[in-house]
């Protein structure tokens, strides 16, 4: 269904408002507590084995399983007794052992000092989200803002990203481009940027 506004500059102001109530309690930013709970590790036996996510596991590398986060996430463990923390990309699913939210590769749970007790009390920080899938050849995107200030790009990303899917930022040395989908036809990208124009925002068709 299109929707509409009558005014742009109100258009703006409510998508802007959206930021708080809209994204930002499913995807939250770098640097937030998203998790405390006991993690624990596993190695030797599970060494070589193959993971959810298709990957061997490496208990030298710095893993490890969640239940429900991304493959591809990190995360930065942070041993609530000591102090110590730890940065880990998940690649695996688990624990499946009750009251549990994570499972450390080896070294990462060397890293925080829970070797020998087995488990610690800890909390996960997100570090960042898995990496957006490449491109297919031929895809066009709707871009709607382009801004050197990380934050102005992730705001709009987070007001837009209640209505509309696949909204991300694509960021280079200097731009960071909020852009939506990732589109098999310019058709289709067109008629989403006919709908975002409609809000006030000035939306470009891209090539990917």
């Amino acid at each position: 269904m299109r929707r509409t506004l009558s005014h742009a500059p109100l258009a703006l102001a409510l998508l802007a408002a959206l930021v708080a109530a809209g994204c930002a309690s499913t995807r939250p930013r770098a640097g937030t507590v998203i998790e405390r709970g006991i993690a624990s590790w596993y190695g030797p036996g599970f060494h070589g084995r193959a993971t959810a996510s298709g990957e061997r596991y490496d208990m030298k590398e710095l893993t490890a399983a969640h239940p429900s986060l991304p493959f591809g996430t990190v995360v930065e463990v942070r041993n609530v007794a000591n102090g110590a923390g730890v940065r880990v990309r998940i690649n695996d699913r688990g624990p499946f052992a009750k009251n549990r939210i994570i499972d450390l590769s080896q070294s990462a749970a060397r890293a925080i000092g829970m070797l020998g007790p087995g488990t610690a009390l800890v909390e996960l920080v997100l570090v960042s989200g898995p990496p957006a899938p490449a491109p297919t050849a031929g895809s066009w995107a709707v871009q709607v803002g382009a801004f050197r200030e990380p934050e102005r790009a992730e705001e709009l990303a987070a007001s837009l990203c209640r209505d509309f899917p696949d909204v991300h930022v694509a960021s280079d040395d200097v731009w960071h481009r909020v852009q939506l989908g990732a589109f098999a036809t310019r058709a289709r990208a067109e008629e989403l940027a006919g709908e975002l124009a409609a809000l006030g925002l000035r939306a470009l068709v891209v090539v990917l």
